[in-house]
C-alpha cells in the first residue's frame, strides 16, 4: 500500500511511539543509575526525572495501543495530551534559545534557592566549586554556602563560584537544550498530525458499517 494509506499511517505512528517509549525508559534508567552511583542524592531531582520518564512511557503506550487497535477514544486523548506537551515544550525551548546572561543569572538564583542542601553539596563536589554567585543581593546565602561547601578546592582557598562555572557554559548549554527541545517538539506535532490522520482513516479490513 502506498505511503499515506492506512497501513503506512499505522506503522509510522507505532514507530514514533516506540521511540518515545525508549526515551522514557532511558530517562528512568539514567535517573536510577545516577541514584545508584551517588551522583545525585536529592530525591526530588531523581523523582522528577523518573516522573517525566514514566509520563512519556505511559503516553507512548496509549498511543501504541491506540494505533495497533485503531481505538478512537485512545487516539483522541493521545493527540490532545501530546498537543499540550508540544505547546509547553515549544515555549520552553524558545525561551532557552532567547535567554540572555542577565536572565540566566536570575534563573540560577531562583533555582538555587529551591535546591536542597544535599543537592548543592553534590553539585559543589562534582564541579569543585563553592556557592552560586558572590553578589550583593545574595551575599548571606553565598557565605552560608561557602561555610558548608564540601569541595576539595576549599582547602587551597582557590574556589570558583558554581554560578561562574555554569554561566561560562550556560549559553552553549541553553542552545543545545533549546535545539533538542525544538526537535522533539516537532516530532510531537508530527505525532499529533499522524494520530489525527490515522484516526480519520478507514480500516480496509474492518466492517464498513462499524466505521464511525
Amino acid at each position: 500500500m502506498v505511503c499515506g494509506g492506512f497501513t503506512c499511517s499505522k506503522n509510522a505512528l507505532c514507530s514514533l511511539n516506540v521511540v518515545y517509549m525508549l526515551v522514557g525508559l532511558l530517562l528512568i534508567g539514567v535517573a536510577a543509575w545516577g541514584k545508584g552511583y551517588g551522583l545525585v542524592s536529592s530525591i526530588h531531582i531523581i523523582g522528577g526525572v523518573i516522573a517525566v520518564g514514566v509520563f512519556l512511557l505511559l503516553i507512548s503506550i496509549v498511543g501504541l495501543v491506540g494505533a495497533m487497535h485503531h481505538h478512537q477514544v485512545m487516539l483522541f486523548f493521545y493527540m490532545v495530551i501530546l498537543f499540550i506537551v508540544f505547546l509547553f515544550q515549544f515555549g520552553v525551548s524558545c525561551s532557552c534559545l532567547a535567554m540572555n546572561r542577565g536572565q540566566q543569572e536570575a534563573l540560577l538564583n531562583s533555582a538555587w534557592g529551591l535546591v536542597e542542601d544535599s543537592a548543592k553539596a553534590d553539585l559543589e563536589t562534582q564541579l569543585d566549586c563553592c556557592g552560586l554567585l558572590n553578589v550583593t543581593d545574595s551575599r548571606l546565602q553565598f557565605e552560608q554556602d561557602l561555610h558548608n561547601c564540601p569541595a576539595s578546592c576549599k582547602k587551597s582557598a582557590a574556589c570558583l563560584t558554581c554560578g561562574e562555572m555554569m554561566l561560562n557554559h550556560a549559553t552553549e548549554a541553553l542552545k543545545i537544550l533549546g535545539g533538542v527541545g525544538l526537535f522533539f517538539s516537532f516530532t510531537e506535532i508530527l505525532g499529533v498530525w499522524l494520530a489525527v490522520r490515522y484516526r480519520n482513516q478507514k480500516d480496509p479490513r474492518a466492517n464498513p458499517s462499524a466505521f464511525l
